[in-house]
């Protein structure tokens, strides 16, 4: 049996429906889409994935060198589809040691990306694009601005925005930023893809 669905804002425990609500309630949110238990780095967790997200499952595709994918985890139930996805990747950082990377893809207001981030969200702030962009990434092969986000010191947090909806990156440790910057990722909607994905050891990052 999954574990309980948590608050997609702060992860904590959530009231479920009853027979006055069909909604999903935190007692400091109010009324949520429920953050899924994680699913782990499977075959059988993407097409599960592909199958309910209404939103984008971007993949970083071809992965960097040493790249894997560790975890997927999603905000919705059956009722709604999948509102907000998140492919979880670990690898090798331009520094010292291993890196994981978040990318996610979220409805705005859902406020996942921004609990991931350490932001009290529940999207990225008013004026956070008013400058220029810190960094671009390929989206569906077309350019696509990010701009760096003051979250938690020990995270690089990038967002931006794609088919309406919000892209978060977030690594660690914060220095695996640079990897966003330079490391030219190129991101697929994995939905639209057959992809013979490399799958490692679950990431912890998704049960944060």
């Amino acid at each position: 049996m999954r574990a309980a669905p948590t608050c997609p804002r702060c992860f904590g425990p959530l009231h479920g429906p009853s027979v006055w609500s069909s909604a999903y309630r935190c007692d400091t949110h109010g009324d949520v889409l429920p953050y899924q238990p994680p699913w782990p780095p499977t075959g059988t967790a993407l097409a599960a994935m592909r199958k309910s997200a209404v939103v984008p499952v971007w993949l970083p595709w071809p992965l960097p060198a040493g790249w894997l994918v560790t975890g997927f985890a999603e905000v919705g139930d059956e009722r709604t589809g999948a509102r907000a996805s998140v492919v979880a990747l670990t690898g090798p950082s331009f520094t010292e040691g291993p890196a994981d990377l978040l990318v996610i893809a979220e409805e705005p207001g859902i406020g996942l990306g921004a609990a991931f981030a350490g932001l009290d969200g529940p999207d990225p702030g008013e004026g956070f694009d008013s400058g220029p962009p810190n960094a671009k990434i390929g989206v569906l092969g077309h350019p696509t601005a990010l701009w760096c986000v003051d979250g938690a010191d020990d995270r690089a947090v990038y967002a931006g925005e794609a088919l309406g909806n919000w892209l978060w990156t977030i690594a660690w440790p914060a220095d695996a930023g640079c990897m966003i910057v330079l490391a030219e990722l190129s991101l697929l909607d994995v939905r639209d893809h057959e992809l013979d994905v490399p799958f490692g050891a679950f990431s912890p990052r998704l049960e944060d």
